[in-house]
This record gives structure tokens, C-alpha cells and sequence, in this order.
């Protein structure tokens, strides 16, 4: 029955007439049941007028409330100050949801109701959370309210549980229920491809406003913990997406806690998202390069064509994505397998050498004849200052490349947080390779004047020239016979092929980390003459050689230096610039022969280092091995993590 408004506040001035009648010891006795309550609520219609002078509605469907999860409470349980019917004149209602839900909580807990209790701890959480969340705060309109209660998203009489028709039906209402505040979000939100699935469809699996926005810790989204939070709610429906998006440098800032690049809204839109093969969509290729070019002002037409979310697992799709990740695992797979068991063969052939005493082949010399307390010099200042400086800029690279790299391990944020943001970690990333890059280049001119001088009469595949020759293929096949004991150990010259892989390697990570690093370094320059899924390419390639540079510099190097039997723990040569001359008779013994043969071994000697400069070099040295130990078991962990998720 639907009872008129002129009627409704007829009864309502009835009922507090009769009030006034009433003793009141009587109507503190009454105990009001829903029944009672629904007399005059259950009318359709049933309102009091407001304080603006419009209708306040307060009709209650009695069979709706019923079938809800407070349909079994007494009306009063929640109205405590409506203590007899009629109300008393001027009474302000008030509801408490967060102090009955905490009282039942507790009352559950003490009484041992363990499923009771477990439920109104979900709740009793879900306040927790409300009340720190922005719906909580006092409204900027009216100071004396708050954003949102319970009540005006929930409608308290209506709370149906969760796998039920009722309730599917609330969540297909929520865009309406948030609307009532946020018209203009409701607005857009009715036109994008979510919002037709949901208000039209009725596809209660689409997303609604809860979806993106969290349901009780509903923070502003000029926040940055509300933007990568919606992030991760994109997640719940888009994993892949997800997963492709913090593969690239935007999604990996994010990862670090920084909301600053690029996140779904950024490209795709917030309320208005399309469909991608909609021409409204900001992404669609029409309207990529202008979406684009919101954050990177200089993007040209290159840039429509990188692809954010390209996996490496799908050849059909991204062809050159896929080719590049499997060219480098099979690099990568290449490199370690010979190295690793190279290195592992080494060290079982040379330890066992060593515990049987037995002898190494060497130039067989009066020592008498030997200078004593002196030393052969092989690395002059430039050398050393150089490689000091080579060996800190790699370190630096390592260290700042490898926190973005695997931005979701614990050390990377530790690393960030020393830094104080990614920023100021990519700026010392781009100082490092300044430095490598000037030493590598300023190396290049040293070397190009020596042979310019030389030119009539320089060797390229002389003993003292870097230049691989057969000699390094006899040497290493002699090598394998020495592990194997099927042979002497061989006698190298001035430079071991092992010696000879390390400096062209460098060359080699020149061209693929640095030419890599400056396509994403300068990507306007890029995009400008390269198509844009050269940047996919380059990500992983940059990515992924830095690893091989890394893991090999702290394994392969470290053990042919510092590590292996004859050497361990610490080769201070790099440091000091020279070696033990006995040490260099056995290391470089046919150089050792052809100088002596020659007369020129005494131009290459010199004093033994100080006890400063021999105390000061090994800390040092320590110093270095420590910290690349240190970013090697960062490293392994982030490549195991990232190969163990796929």
C-alpha cells in the first residue's frame, strides 16, 4: 500500500501527539519488535520531511530486509535510541555499524563462538580498514560529516551474502550507488567498455568501481599508494597484462613503490576505457603517438609501435621479442656451460696438483741469477687507474641496473631506498656508464697512436699483441689435456687466451649493453629512425647481457685471478702492477724465456711494493671481491626468481 506524502506526515504528527500522552514509564517498558517498526515503514511511501523540506524517505521492504544478513535483528538493535512507538519528538537517529559489529566481535571471542568470531572478524577488519580510507575523513562541503558511511554504499537494510542473487544484483548497482557523489566518474564510466558490461549486460564478472578502487580503503588517487594499488587491481583481471606491464621499466618503477611512469589508467584511460580496437581508445594506433606523447613531449612515430605488453612467449605475436629472449638464454646457456666447466676442472686439476706436490712446467733458471727482492712489472699507472675506474663504473652499473632490472626482490628496494628514488639511482646508472664508456673510448685512442707509431712494424699476432691467434686455440686444447691429465700443463707468453677473452669481451659489451643503453637512454633519437619494437629488443637484450657481464665478471674472473688454488684469495696485481718474479717465471713462462733470451727482462723490473701500498691494495682488492660477491648473490637471486616465475 502506498500511503501519500501529505498523508505520511499526517501520521507522523499523530503518532508524536499520542507520544506526549503516553506515561513513560510505559514506553520505557515496551519492547519493540520489527513488526511493530513495520507498521508504519513498511508503507511504500512512508517519509518525514527533511531538513531542506523535501521527503526523507524511510520505507523499509520488510520481505527484502528479511531475506538480508541483519533480516533476523531486532530494528532496535541497531536504532538503540528509538526506545518506544511513537518516537520521541526531535529525536536524532543515530546508527552505529562499526560499534555493533565490534561488540558482537568481542562477545563472540569471549563466549568461544569460533565461527562467529571469525566472521565478525572479517568485518570488524573491513572497518579497520574503512576508517583509515578517505570515505572516513570529514567532507570538504561539511565539516560535521564524513565522505561515506556504511550506509550509503551498503544501504544497511538491504546487506545480502556474498553467491547470492540478491547480491549479485548490489554489485551490478554499485556504479550507481557511487554515482550518487561521483556523477561525473558514473558519467564516463556508463560509456567505456566496462561500464556497458555492467550497467547494460548485466555481466556481474565486468568491473565496477570496488574493482579498481578497493572496497573500504578507499584512498584519494592523487596518492601514490592508491595508484599502484589499482594497478594491482587491473591485475585481478588482466594477469597477463599485468605480468608483460612490470616486465618494462614503467610497471618496474612501480614495483619499487614509485608512481611516477606510466600505469594502465596513464594509457588506457580510468573511467572511459574502450576497447583497443575502438578508435576512442587512447591506444589505438590513431591516438597512441598523442597518448605518448603526455609523458615523453618529443615521441615521434616510432613510438607507436613498441609493445607494452610483449611477452617472449609467444612467437606468433611478438616474432622478434621471442627471437632475441631465446638468442640470449641460448648465449647465456652457451657462455656459462664452457666457462662454469672450465672453471670447475681448473680448480679440481690445479688443487689436486697442489695437494701432490707435484711440479708445473716452468723455465728452469740458476736462482742465483735471479734479482733479488724485485718484482716484473706487467701494468703501469694508466693501466691500473683505468681498470680501477672500469671495475667501480661496471660495479655501479650492476648495482643500479639490477635494482630496476628485479625491482621485486627485496634487495633492489633496499638499494632504491639508499639511492632515495629511482631517479637518482638511473642518474648515477648514466654517470657510470659515462666513465665506462670514456675509459673505453680513451683506451681506444692510447692503442690507436701505439700501433699508428708502429704501424711498419707492429705484429698483429705477436706475443704481445691482444689479437687472438691459433696459439690460444693450441693453448686451450692444451689446457683440456693438463684437466684431463693427459698432458703438461702449457706455457703461455704474455698473454693467456683466457687473458685475451676477457679484453675483447669488453668490446663486445661496448656494442650490445652500450649501444642498448643508448637507444633507451635517448628514445626520441631512436624512435625517430628505428621502429619502436626495437625497444623490446633492446630492453632485453640490455637486460639480459648485463646478466651474462655480471655473473661471469663475479664467477669465470673472479676464479681466474683471485680464486683458483695457485692465486687464492687475492691477486693484488691489478694494484700494484707487478708479480712476484717467480710467480711470473711460472705464469708467463715463455715470456719470462724470450726476455731473458733477449736481455730485456731487467727493463720490466722493480721494486717490491711498500708495506702501505701491498696493506692498502689488499683491502682494496677484498673490498671489491666482497661487493661483486655481494651483487653476484643479488643477481642469481633475482635471474632464479625471474626463470622460476616464467
Amino acid at each position: 500500500m502506498r500511503v501519500p506524502v501529505p498523508a505520511t506526515w499526517l501520521i507522523s504528527a499523530a503518532i508524536g501527539i499520542a507520544g506526549l500522552l503516553m506515561p513513560a514509564s510505559e514506553s520505557a517498558a515496551q519492547v519493540l519488535e520489527n513488526d511493530t517498526c513495520l507498521g508504519c515503514h513498511g508503507n511504500e511511501g512512508f517519509s518525514v520531511p527533511g531538513a531542506d523540506g523535501k521527503p526523507r524517505q524511510l520505507h523499509v521492504l520488510g520481505d527484502r530486509f528479511g531475506k538480508s544478513v541483519h533480516g533476523k535483528r531486532l530494528c532496535v538493535e541497531c536504532h538503540q535510541n528509538i526506545t518506544a512507538v511513537p518516537h520521541e519528538p526531535g529525536l536524532q537517529v543515530k546508527v552505529s555499524c562499526v560499534g555493533c559489529h565490534e561488540s558482537q566481535w568481542k562477545s563472540a571471542r569471549l563466549e568461544d563462538r569460533a565461527k562467529e568470531a571469525e566472521r565478525m572478524g572479517v568485518v570488524v577488519q573491513q572497518i579497520d580498514r574503512y576508517m583509515k580510507s578517505i570515505h572516513a575523513r570529514p567532507s570538504r562541503e561539511d565539516q560535521s560529516r564524513t565522505n561515506a558511511t556504511c550506509y550509503n554504499c551498503h544501504d544497511a537494510h538491504y546487506v545480502y551474502p556474498p553467491g547470492s542473487e540478491a547480491r549479485a544484483e548490489w554489485r551490478l548497482n554499485i556504479p550507481n550507488t557511487c554515482g550518487k557523489c561521483h556523477a561525473k566518474q558514473r558519467g564516463d564510466y556508463a560509456k567505456s567498455v566496462h561500464g556497458k558490461a555492467v550497467l547494460e549486460d548485466k555481466n556481474q564478472y565486468a568491473a565496477v568501481c570496488s574493482d579498481c578502487h578497493s572496497t573500504h580503503d578507499v584512498e584519494s588517487p592523487a596518492r601514490t599508494s592508491a595508484k599502484l594499488a589499482i594497478v594491482q587491481n587491473c591485475g585481478t583481471c588482466h594477469a597477463d597484462s599485468l605480468k608483460t606491464y612490470t616486465g618494462t621499466y614503467h610497471g618496474q618503477v612501480g614495483t619499487l613503490g614509485y608512481a611516477y611512469t606510466a600505469k594502465c589508467y596513464d594509457c588506457h584511460g580510468s573511467h572511459e576505457v574502450q576497447r583497443v580496437t575502438s578508435p576512442n581508445s587512447t591506444v589505438h594506433p590513431e591516438n597512441r603517438l598523442n597518448t605518448c606523447q603526455k609523458c615523453h613531449k618529443d615521441a615521434t612515430q616510432g613510438f607507436v609501435t613498441f609493445e607494452p605488453h610483449a611477452t617472449t612467449h609467444d612467437f606468433a605475436r611478438y616474432p622478434q621479442v621471442w627471437i632475441a629472449y631465446k638468442s640470449m638464454i641460448a648465449l647465456l646457456a652457451g657462455v656459462f656451460l664452457f666457462f662454469w666447466s672450465h672453471t670447475a676442472l681448473w680448480f679440481y686439476r690445479e688443487y689436486r696438483e697442489r695437494q701432490e706436490r707435484k711440479s708445473r712446467p716452468h723455465v728452469v733458471a740458476d736462482d742465483t741469477l735471479q734479482p733479488q727482492g724485485k718484482q716484473f712489472q706487467r701494468f703501469g699507472p694508466v693501466w691500473r687507474a683505468a681498470h680501477l675506474a672500469f671495475a667501480l663504473s661496471v660495479m655501479m652499473l650492476v648495482l643500479t641496473g639490477m635494482a630496476v632490472f628485479f625491482a621485486e626482490t627485496a634487495f633492489a628496494k633496499v638499494v632504491i631506498a639508499v639511492f632515495g628514488s629511482p631517479k637518482a639511482a638511473a642518474f648515477a646508472h648514466r654517470v657510470a656508464a659515462t666513465i665506462m664508456l670514456g675509459i673505453f673510448f680513451l683506451h681506444l685512442v692510447v692503442v690507436a697512436v701505439r700501433i699508428g707509431r708502429n704501424l711498419g712494424t707492429w705484429d698483429w699476432f705477436g706475443p704481445v699483441s691482444l689479437v687472438p691467434n691459433w696459439q690460444d686455440l693450441k693453448d686451450a686444447i692444451a689446457m683440456f689435456k693438463w684437466f684431463f691429465n693427459l698432458g703438461p700443463r702449457p706455457m703461455f707468453d704474455r698473454w693467456t687466451y683466457w687473458e685475451k677473452f676477457d679484453y675483447w669481451a669488453v668490446f663486445w659489451g661496448m656494442a650490445i649493453i652500450g649501444g642498448s643503453g643508448m637507444m633507451l637512454a635517448f628514445p626520441a633519437a631512436t624512435a625517430t629512425f628505428l621502429p619502436g619494437w626495437l625497444f623490446n629488443v633492446a630492453t632485453i637484450i640490455h637486460g639480459e647481457e648485463a646478466i651474462l657481464a655480471a655473473v661471469f665478471l663475479f664467477t669465470v674472473h673472479f676464479f681466474n685471478n683471485h680464486f683458483r688454488p695457485d692465486k687464492f684469495p687475492l691477486d693484488t696485481v691489478m694494484f700494484t702492477g707487478a708479480v712476484p718474479l717467480e710467480e711470473f717465471r711460472r705464469e708467463h713462462a715463455l715470456e719470462y724465456k724470450r726476455l731473458v733470451a733477449s736481455g730485456e727482462l731487467s727493463r720490466h723490473l722493480v721494486d717490491a711494493p711498500s708495506e702501505p701500498m701491498t696493506l692498502g691494495s689488499k683491502i682494496l682488492g677484498f673490498s671489491l671481491i666482497g661487493f661483486g660477491l655481494m651483487l653476484l648473490v643479488f643477481v642469481m637471486t633475482g635471474w632464479i626468481g625471474h626463470a622460476a616465475t616464467g
